[in-house]
């Protein structure tokens, strides 16, 4: 879903079923949780719901698990150094 919506086009729920083995209803409930996490925005367009990926969240998640990456890289470093210094 997250990768239909990333081209930064909003997307009606006919569009984004297209091509896929998803129900409607299905597209609905999967929009309805990304939009309760802030990751997609619909805008009514006369009777037609368009979808839009909100990519703040995103980053955010991904600046997370970079310093948690970065916190792993610097550990496993720091072991690395411990175990040469101190071979058995």
């Amino acid at each position: 879903m997250l990768t239909r919506l990333c081209n930064g086009v909003p997307q009606s729920i006919s569009r984004l079923t297209a091509g896929t083995n998803l129900s409607r209803q299905a597209v609905t409930k999967h929009l309805r949780v990304l939009a309760n996490a802030g990751m997609v925005r619909s805008v009514r367009v006369g009777r037609e719901s368009l979808f839009k990926l909100e990519p703040q969240p995103i980053e955010e998640v991904r600046d997370y698990l970079d310093q948690v990456s970065k916190q792993w890289d610097d550990a496993l470093a720091r072991l690395k150094s411990h175990v040469e210094e101190h071979p058995r």
